[in-house]
């Protein structure tokens, strides 16, 4: 029998806005923002009110677009100088996600086919609407693929939220679980709380038990306990960046598992569009890593935990070695080791379509 509870999406374009669940706020407040200025855009990527490397990616499209329509430039050239300053603060809002400026250079790209200003302003808009509706088709594709690779297995653990309101639909990491409710199969799902921001616990958790999927919370450092003693069968993640190699940056806490994965002898999944991959990145050594704000450790809902003047480390990402991934998940398929060989021909291909 198939589910009928519904997949939360935390992106709509309005006309003349977008709006987008607040993820600051979740699971007990459901709020939308409706974003219309440059400065509402970098500021609901930095302050975390949307993420998720695709859905920064959109996100970001869409505020260059709408701030493009919004420019009062009566010139090509003033209007891409415009376009351009624009595009650098956009792209400085979060490094390490390669999808941010994979979709500003998609919009870059774009715009240069325009001869008017208006022209420019409607094919950006265009573009901005075209990787939204494209990112739910690839997500979905990945779920698929994801699925019959889970097939036979029910306990699977993750970290963070790699779902369906870090994209546009389905998620990457999640997609084969919103997908298998949809069909009827029963997966346990156990979620990492994901220290220091909660992604796990606030968001995952929340999102799987809207899709009506079999959800168990876990702290981080409870993972290796809990593959021993709860049979998980394989851990799935996303990824914010591949490099050529298949090395991938990831949420803080992603490599721990990789290592415990090749420990206990189960796979270990990266599920990731090919819009995460970096080909002119040779290794995850070269992966730019994102430090966040100390407070983000030293304090809970404003209520300092650490003692003054403490000095803090705060990486959001770390890198897992392609060595200990055992396939990476795209929506054109699945590859294996050796990775720089399978990426190499998973680009070859997708060239070929185009």
């Amino acid at each position: 029998m198939t589910n009928t509870m519904s997949i939360p999406t935390s992106l709509q374009w309005k006309e003349d806005h977008l709006l987008i669940l607040n993820q600051q706020k979740l699971p007990h407040i459901i709020e939308y923002l409706e974003l219309r200025e440059l400065s509402d855009f970098y500021d609901s990527i930095i302050t975390l009110k949307v993420r998720g490397a695709p859905a920064i990616g959109i996100t970001a499209a869409y505020g260059l677009a709408l701030s493009s329509i919004q420019s009062d430039a009566d010139d090509l050239p003033s209007f891409m100088e415009e376009f351009n300053v624009n595009k650098t603060y956009l792209y400085s809002s979060r490094p390490t996600a390669v999808n941010l400026g994979w979709a500003l250079d998609a919009m870059e790209r774009a715009v240069h086919k325009s001869t008017s200003v208006n022209e420019a302003k409607t094919i950006l808009l265009h573009t901005a609407i075209e990787l939204h509706s494209e990112d739910e088709v690839v997500c979905k594709q990945i779920g698929e693929h994801g699925l019959q690779l889970l097939r036979d297995k029910r306990n699977i653990l993750t970290i963070c939220n790699a779902g369906s309101i870090a994209t546009s639909k389905y998620g990457t990491a999640l997609a084969p679980f919103h997908l298998g409710s949809e069909k009827g199969k029963n997966f346990h799902v156990y979620a990492c709380e994901t220290r220091p921001v909660l992604q796990g616990s606030r968001l995952t958790t929340w999102e799987l038990q809207q899709s009506g999927v079999e959800v168990t919370l876990i702290a981080d450092s409870m993972a290796a306990h809990t593959i021993k003693e709860k049979n998980i069968e394989a851990v799935i993640v996303g990824a914010d960046r591949i490099a050529s190699n298949g090395d991938t940056a990831n949420k803080i806490g992603t490599s721990m598992l990789a290592i415990l994965c090749n420990y206990y002898n189960i796979p270990f999944y990266v599920a990731a569009p090919t819009s995460t991959f970096d080909l002119s990145v040779d290794s995850g050594d070269r992966i730019p890593i994102e430090e966040r704000p100390p407070e983000e450790l030293t304090e809970i809902n404003g209520e300092r935990m650490a003692p003054e003047g403490i000095d803090v480390y705060n990486p959001a990402f770390d890198v897992t070695s392609h060595e200990l991934i055992t396939a990476i998940i795209t929506e054109n398929g699945v590859l294996y080791p050796d990775f720089k060989e399978s990426i190499t021909g998973l680009f070859t291909f997708a060239n070929s379509k185009h």
